[in-house]
């Protein structure tokens, strides 16, 4: 089972990514909550260098209030992480699968909330 969803866009500019991994998961109804720039924090906290990469919290509310409702402790695997890494000549964008995330709790109705959440996080990821 894999735990990420992965894509490889090649020849790109990291900022250009960045930009249309937010519209595609904007369209699917996923808006940005957290952004962590993991090079501009290793840099500062430990003055270390690094490739631009950078960690998108992404949260569809639609899908999140519903695993919420299923199974309050869902929420401790919210919000679903979006990265984006700069390797070789290209930006790969990865997603969390929130299917193997929420494998964790015995819950066959949020397993399958899980799933929706996994095809559309599929489709932003794909879309970039």
């Amino acid at each position: 089972m894999s735990y990420t969803i992965n894509r490889l866009i090649q020849n790109a500019d990291f900022d250009t990514v960045d930009a249309r991994t937010r519209k595609a998961l904007a369209d699917q109804g996923f808006g940005v909550l957290t952004e962590i720039d993991v090079q501009a924090t290793m840099k500062k906290k430990l003055d270390k260098e690094m490739a631009p990469y950078r960690i998108l919290g992404a949260c569809n509310p639609t899908m999140a209030f519903e695993a919420i409702g299923l199974e309050p402790r869902a929420g401790a695997m919210l919000p679903c992480n979006v990265i984006l890494r700069s390797i070789g000549d290209g930006v790969e964008v990865s997603a969390i699968d929130p299917v193997a995330s929420m494998s964790a709790i015995e819950n066959d109705e949020l397993k399958a909330v899980a799933g929706q959440v996994r095809d559309l996080l599929s489709k932003a990821v794909m879309s970039v």
